[in-house]
């Protein structure tokens, strides 16, 4: 029984999303985003959470102030010539896109995301990094004619993402700030093309769902932590290194396709000065995966004689990370033949 009211709550969740992207007007829009919020908070206030109500409370505060601002760029799209002359329908916009890119936890409106994330089961952390972003950024790409705006964006996302990541010990924070250096990449991919950032989105959450079903099954939430475990089996230490240099977007792997799509796009598009910025920031991001990747291969290499494997479902994550992998080779073929 005490399962059941999260198949349920789990299933408005994925509902709110479903009616905000399809609805046909904002008010619309916003009830889905509001039967979201509501849904998710029972499902951050499990006691399985290593900070169940701080976390709940925060991300509840975080959505209600930006769901509140959203309402009131609707309310104020209306009437706003009465108190702007000039550009009204900017400004109104940019509040509005504001409201949606505190949702999404996009920079600099990021702060909420990496506290709540640190609080949360690794259940939770999948949910808030991959179908959470849905719903904000569909709404975002209906009206993407502040180029200006989205730049500084992405900008703010690839450096947060990239900086702000290199200090830290937890896995999950780790995992959010990449999911910020990420939200810059899908952002730059939305702007030309919305089947790119449909890709992008599709590509980032298998490798996120790769990760994170990784440290679920060793239980681990810090890096000293995933130097231990990850010595109990070669071969999930393998796909875990593979699957990060994935999330990176080095060449032979399915990270790199839609990052290739995506700076592909922008560099027709003549906007060479968002290229070269999300190139160069999201080599820091890859400097710490790699940092990661080697520590768990080089530094930390004690083994036990006696291997003990307790890892539960392994035969499904490693056909998850198997799928992942082969992913680019498949992507080439298919696309190539198109």
């Amino acid at each position: 029984m005490s399962q059941f009211y999260k198949l349920l709550f789990f299933v408005t969740l994925v509902a709110g999303s479903l009616i905000a992207i399809s609805a046909y007007s904002w008010m619309g829009m916003w009830i889905g985003l509001e039967i979201n919020l509501l849904s998710i908070i029972p499902l951050l206030s499990e006691t399985k959470n290593l900070y169940p109500s701080e976390s709940a409370l925060k991300y509840f505060i975080t959505q209600a102030l930006a769901s509140s601002v959203l309402l009131f760029s609707m309310l104020l799209s209306f009437n706003i010539s009465e108190f702007l002359t000039t550009q009204p329908e900017f400004y109104s916009m940019v509040i509005m896109n504001s409201a949606l890119l505190t949702k999404m936890g996009a920079a600099p409106f990021h702060a909420w995301f990496p506290e709540v994330m640190e609080g949360l089961s690794w259940s939770n952390c999948l949910i808030m990094l991959t179908w959470q972003k849905l719903a904000p950024m569909v709404l975002l790409m209906y009206h993407l004619n502040m180029t200006l705006f989205l730049s500084m964006i992405i900008l703010f996302s690839s450096i947060i993402g990239g900086i702000a990541g290199l200090n830290q010990i937890s896995l999950r924070k780790i995992m959010a700030y990449s999911s910020i250096n990420h939200i810059g990449w899908m952002i730059g991919g939305m702007l030309n093309s919305q089947s790119i950032w449909l890709i992008y989105f599709l590509v980032y959450s298998i490798i996120t769902i790769n990760i994170v079903i990784v440290f679920w099954s060793l239980n681990t939430f810090y890096l000293k932590q995933l130097f231990n475990s990850l010595n109990q089996s070669k071969s999930m230490k393998f796909l875990f290194i593979l699957n990060f240099l994935s999330l990176g977007g080095l060449p032979p792997f399915l990270g790199f396709f839609p990052k290739w799509l995506t700076i592909n796009n922008l560099v027709q598009n003549n906007f060479m000065f968002i290229s070269f910025i999300l190139i160069v920031l999201t080599l820091i991001t890859l400097y710490f995966y790699l940092r990661i990747s080697f520590s768990t291969m080089v530094i930390n290499s004690q083994e036990t004689l006696i291997l003990k494997e307790n890892i539960p479902n392994k035969f499904i994550v490693l056909s998850i990370n198997f799928i992942s992998l082969v992913g680019l080779i498949a992507c080439t073929l298919i696309f190539s033949n198109l």
